[in-house]
């Protein structure tokens, strides 16, 4: 039976980790995993700063997407379009089932309707993983905790 509880109580545990020191306070200017500022590290090398890209979407969404999905093992993570896709994920309370998610960042605003959720199912029966439904509480309560995390996120790099 599915227990989508489990899922989302593992998913806000997660949510609830801080985010990488090594990103810089300004996210908006775009992610840097190294450290330092972008526009900043290309004018040391000679590049002109129009010439370096930024994150194409919400920096906010993506870190948050990316924290709260950090759990689960990740098949593809693009800035530039926001797409964030995982590989099947199995609860060890519930492993007969497996949970896969994308999650898509379609705007440069951090707002509801700029992030969408999809998530598979599969229960194993009978020796193999078979589809099965997800439950729609599942995929707004996981659109929750990312747009809450990326909410807390802009709230603490913008001090004052």
């Amino acid at each position: 039976m599915f227990r989508p509880y489990q899922i989302i109580l593992s998913v806000a545990l997660i949510a609830g980790l801080p985010a990488c020191a090594a990103i810089k306070k300004d996210l908006s200017k775009g992610i840097n995993y190294f450290g330092g500022d972008k526009q900043e590290e290309a004018a040391k090398r000679g590049i002109a700063p129009s010439k370096v890209t930024a994150i194409g979407v919400n920096s906010y969404l993506y870190l948050a997407t990316l924290d709260t999905v950090s759990f689960m093992p990740l098949l593809q993570s693009d800035s530039a379009n926001g797409v964030v896709i995982t590989d099947w994920y199995v609860n060890p309370a519930t492993p007969n089932e497996r949970m896969k998610l994308t999650v898509s960042i379609l705007d440069q605003e951090l707002r509801a309707d700029a992030l969408r959720v999809a998530a598979s199912r599969q229960t194993f029966k009978s020796g193999q993983w078979t589809d099965a439904p997800v439950q729609a509480a599942t995929v707004q309560k996981l659109e929750e905790i990312i747009l809450t995390k990326a909410r807390d996120l802009r709230r603490n790099s913008n001090p004052g």
